[in-house]
């Protein structure tokens, strides 16, 4: 699809944590669209800026360099299957001679050279009495490691949720600043207080509400406190929750249960409205004046008050009370200047981590990469009969061999399920399309009640797949992986193979025209290669269906040599 002109919308993009400028890397590739080979003397490219952009991103952005090229090679079953096939083929003999292995060996010499500087660096930090400091230390991880597992049964929903109700003053961690690497301290964070005016149930991507029990599930309580408001270049907001002493706004703001530290037995009348700035004002100077009769905030006890009586909690409890008896005890807790000490020796065991990180990181690329990988592949693909332990490709296996563009084991399990032969062309069209859809639509309708039928059936056949996997030790999400087969297109599909006109269609779905022309012609190519796969194992009838199928689909604009009509 040649082009003159590439117009950029918007020069930031969501990359699925956040909004950030496009890199020179995917400017060089974008731009480098523009101008038809033989047409145009040269391409136009306009940027459309809505946001402020200081000149080093114009610069970054323009002038940079393109991304530098790493493997992306990752293990197919199809290829595995390939390999296994072929007379000269071996998997192990492709991955060592990988552009990965390559890469992978090509990096140890910096990987050593990293390692000898920060082994340097980590041998100049010279400490006084280092290991009984040490022993110190790590007392103290051990008592900040128990004290979250407290307070992470303590604030476990079965305990807590009776406790926020509205009014009640509650005690919690002040937003951190943006230092990655936090030096170490003896102090807990910086906290502040506010009230609880609501909590809501946060909704998972997977789960599924009414089979999950209440204390099962995630919490946020909305809580009225101090907080800074900042705009970002793109004027973006930013809450920042501050102590009540500090200038800022009386806001709302959510806040995960594990931010909590603890819960006053003390509530305070909550207003009816808390729209006006005055309201919220009042409640945090009520917040500020109670806090100054009463410094502790009168918690909630866990045993008396909130009822908790679990031998857990009581277990951990008794391991605190002996850590501190101990930290009296030690001989290094009355030495001068401990804090600073103990701020190095946390910096010489972050390092000390990181060398053994990077050495672990040497040993693995020496070794073959994938190596336990291909292992447990070939696990899964014995335990579901597409291979025998000769490495003998089977029946399925000359299926799965052919189907490159699709999942193929889930694929070729709903084959031989006979899931495929047994229904109409167009429904077997319509639930092939969940196999090239890649996009979430949130507003996306469901499909009718015998499309829908074959869908559960694909999701039942692809989480048996998923568990086979797991159970063979591939690193696979099962519910992620069922989740990846989207019935938002079947509709749209259905009615295509049905014959009708593709205005019609687009009125079905939502989606853009050109991603669905994307996804139909995927699914030619699916069918395509099905057709290869139903003539390598003697399914004549299941390759005339699957030729039927390309018929119905492969037609008007969809399948049109280029969009210049």
């Amino acid at each position: 699809m040649p082009a003159k002109t590439v117009v950029f919308t918007n020069v930031r993009k969501f990359d699925g944590d956040k909004f950030r400028w496009i890199s020179s890397g995917e400017y060089i590739q974008m731009s480098g669209r523009a101008g038809r080979r033989g047409i145009d003397e040269r391409g136009i490219c306009i940027l459309m800026v809505d946001d402020k952009m200081e000149p080093s991103t114009a610069k970054m952005m323009l002038k940079g360099s393109a991304d530098s090229l790493n493997s992306a090679f990752h293990l197919s079953y199809n290829m595995l299957l390939n390999q296994i096939r072929c007379e000269e083929g071996s998997p192990e003999n492709l991955l060592r001679n990988s552009f990965y292995q390559f890469q992978a060996d090509h990096a140890i010499p910096d990987l050593e050279k990293q390692a000898k500087v920060l082994e340097e660096e980590r041998d100049s930090m010279v400490i006084e009495e280092e290991d009984s400091l040490k022993n110190y230390y790590n007392l103290l991880q051990q008592y900040k490691s128990l004290k979250k597992d407290v307070r992470d049964i303590v604030f476990s929903p079965k305990y807590c949720l009776p406790f926020l109700q509205p009014g009640r003053f509650v005690c919690i961690e002040c937003t951190r600043g943006d230092d990655n690497s936090p030096s170490f301290s003896t102090e807990d964070h910086q906290v502040t207080w506010g009230v609880v005016i609501e909590f809501e149930k946060v909704k998972g991507v997977y789960e599924d509400d009414a089979n999950k029990k209440p204390e099962d599930s995630n919490y946020t309580v909305n809580i009225l406190t101090r907080c800074v408001v900042s705009k970002d270049g793109a004027g973006k907001k930013t809450l920042k929750i501050v102590p009540l002493k500090e200038s800022g706004e009386p806001l709302v703001v959510s806040v995960p249960i594990s931010q909590i530290i603890k819960l006053s037995s003390a509530r305070l009348p909550m207003p009816k409205d808390l729209l006006p700035l005055q309201t919220r004002e009042n409640m945090l100077k009520s917040t500020s004046e109670f806090l100054a009769r009463n410094a502790s905030g009168l918690p909630l006890d866990p045993e008396a008050n909130m009822g908790i009586r679990s031998s857990s909690y009581q277990k951990l409890v008794r391991r605190i009370e002996a850590l501190e008896s101990l930290f009296d005890k030690h001989e290094i807790s009355k030495s001068p200047l401990i804090e600073q000490k103990l701020k190095v020796l946390h910096m010489k065991q972050e390092l000390t981590a990181k060398i053994k990180s990077i050495k672990r990181q040497m040993r693995s690329s020496t070794e073959l990469a994938f190596k336990d990988e291909l292992k447990a592949r070939k696990r899964v693909l014995r335990r579901l009969g597409y291979a025998t332990s000769d490495d003998v490709v089977e029946l399925k296996g000359k299926v799965a061999c052919e189907i490159s563009s699709a999942e193929e084991l889930t694929l070729t399990e709903l084959i031989f399920n006979g899931v495929l032969k047994d229904v109409k062309v167009e429904e077997m069209v319509s639930l092939l399309s969940c196999f090239v859809w890649q996009e979430k639509l949130q507003d996306a309708s469901k499909p009718r009640e015998e499309l829908e039928l074959l869908f559960t059936q694909l999701q039942d056949t692809a989480r048996r797949v998923a568990k086979v996997q797991l159970e063979c030790k591939v690193q696979i999400d099962v519910e992620g992986f069922v989740n990846s087969f989207r019935p938002d297109i079947m509709e749209a599909v259905y009615a295509w193979a049905k014959g009708s006109k593709f205005y019609e269609i687009m009125e079905i779905t939502p989606v853009f025209e050109g991603s669905l022309i994307r996804a139909i012609r995927r699914l030619e190519e699916v069918l395509q290669q099905l057709i290869l796969a139903a003539k390598s194992i003697g399914e004549t009838e299941l390759e005339a269906k699957f030729e039927e199928a390309v018929s119905k689909i492969k037609r008007d604009i969809v399948f049109a040599a280029s969009l210049y009509l």
